[in-house]
């Protein structure tokens, strides 16, 4: 990681810093056309096979995927941040709410055209005070060593990709045995889930940069490949959605190039395996029939694909790519939301974030604390989804603008997109020297793969960080102690 001198940080004139320039500006500006030229061509095919019924939903749903894109277009264009936070926030409203208001005509079936009006000018407006805010916000590089000093050497960060080795050792136990004691479960999962992260983000960056020899590159796959494949032995996809999302988006930071092999390889898979879901639930989970051993993995999956492959008749005529967007649709929430809100109930005025603070405590001083997602239960018993009991069970998944609007209608969708525009453009000016191990460095890297958990409320969203700030920051910081 580059250095930077205290002298030259000092006469650094006050200019915006848009975060230009780097090592890969030529791969950038490839990159940028590239994007324009998917983007355009997307918007013209999207816009012509559009599954509306009115003509003003059909240029909401463009006009949202094109806000949500054109961060991430001028990251690659001006060099951008290594720590892509705020464009991988913005993307992700694409596939949240973009796509589904184009393609997802059954989910928003129940909702009058005014509320669908009105829940895409909402997405609209959040898009654009978000972006609006960002490329407003100026400001200097941080110069205290809390953004500049590396906890780890040079040395010592080579090795992080044999961290991936650990994590899928851990991966591999807790899936299939029972070795790890009920009472340490959350605490080592918590530790090999932030050390998950870290090296996995880390090294896919590594190889983005060229700065991984072949047997690195090697140990990675042999470590990604098998935790993708045990963390949805489960038959939930998440969790390998998010290994995959956090692998991509560090290979993307650091090289400037998209992986077209492995991204058409892999959502082809999940979208398979997606459609198949369904099926193999009904069988395992209702049959109450014990996940697959290891030994029984070919035969699971080889079952899982054919479920997956076979049309069955509710399934016939829909595309597996469609059925994997419901997947990660978001908008029929904020339909609901905003069909429901200030017609049958008040706002919220601001009580699902009273959680958010509380949470920053430690289960240690608090065991009777709240469960983290409580602002998520709270908000599913509110609007009638779901009853007391049934959230011991079942999380649903509203989004932090869903939330922000049951509190504060559309002002809260101004006030979110404004705290993430001016947030994360100062976090990402603040780390432009930061050396990857630094404390800034290892917080963005967080960050960074907590954008992927878009479905969660504020409270959620800040208890789960927290946690994994403290394993991921305390790891490096210990070795840093032990080897000095």
């Amino acid at each position: 990681m580059e250095y930077v001198s205290r002298t030259k940080l000092a006469h650094e004139p006050a200019i915006d810093y848009s975060l230009l320039g780097g090592e890969h500006i030529r791969r950038g500006q490839r990159l940028f056309t590239t994007g324009m030229a998917i983007l355009a061509a997307a918007l013209v095919y999207l816009g012509y096979t559009a599954n509306t019924q009115n003509p003003l939903h059909t240029f909401q749903g463009l006009l949202i995927l094109t806000l949500a894109v054109v961060p991430a277009l001028l990251w690659a264009k001006t060099g951008g941040s290594r720590f892509p936070v705020f464009e991988a926030i913005m993307l992700l409203c694409a596939n949240a709410y973009g796509l589904p208001l184009l393609n997802a005509k059954e989910q928003l079936a129940a909702y009058s055209d005014d509320v669908i009006t009105r829940a895409g000018w909402t997405v609209v407006l959040y898009l654009t005070v978000a972006i609006a805010s960002y490329r407003m916000v100026r400001g200097l590089p941080g110069r205290s060593s809390f953004w500049t000093e590396s906890l780890i050497t040079p040395r010592i960060e080579r090795l992080v990709v044999y961290g991936m080795l650990v994590s899928a050792a851990y991966v591999s136990i807790s899936v299939f045995t029972d070795w790890i004691p009920w009472e340490l479960v959350s605490i080592l999962r918590a530790v090999f889930f932030g050390l998950g992260i870290l090296c996995t983000f880390v090294s896919a960056q590594r190889w983005g940069r060229g700065g991984m020899t072949q047997g690195e590159k090697a140990i990675f796959l042999c470590a990604i490949v098998p935790q993708v494949v045990f963390l949805s032995t489960g038959l939930l996809l998440i969790g390998s959605i998010s290994q995959i999302g956090i692998a991509l988006l560090g290979y993307l930071s650091g090289g400037k190039r998209i992986p077209w092999l492995v991204i058409v390889a892999t959502f082809s898979i999940l979208a398979v395996l997606h459609a198949g879901k369904s099926k193999m639930r009904e069988k395992y989970w209702e049959g109450d029939l014990p996940p697959p051993t290891f030994t029984q993995l070919p035969a699971f999956y080889s079952e899982w694909f054919g479920y997956g492959l076979q049309k069955t008749e509710e399934a016939e005529g829909k595309a597996a790519s469609n059925r994997l967007l419901e997947r990660t649709s978001l908008m029929h929430i904020l339909c609901l939301i905003e069909s429901y809100t200030p017609v049958r109930q008040d706002y919220l005025y601001g009580a699902t974030y009273r959680h958010v603070l509380p949470q920053l405590i430690p289960r240690f001083f608090w065991p009777e604390k709240p469960r983290s997602h409580v602002s998520t239960y709270e908000l599913s018993i509110y609007y009638g989804l779901q009853s007391e009991e049934a959230t011991e069970t079942t999380t649903i998944a509203f989004g932090l603008l869903a939330e922000a609007y049951a509190n504060f209608g559309m002002f809260g969708s101004v006030m979110l997109g404004l705290f993430w525009g001016v947030t994360l453009k100062k976090l990402q000016i603040w780390t432009t020297f930061s050396p990857m191990f630094s404390f800034a460095g290892l917080i963005m890297i967080l960050l960074t793969a907590w954008a992927f958990n878009s479905e969660l409320t504020m409270a959620a969203w800040i208890s789960s960080l927290q946690q994994a700030v403290v394993v991921v920051v305390g790891i490096p910081f210990v070795l840093k102690r032990l080897v000095a």
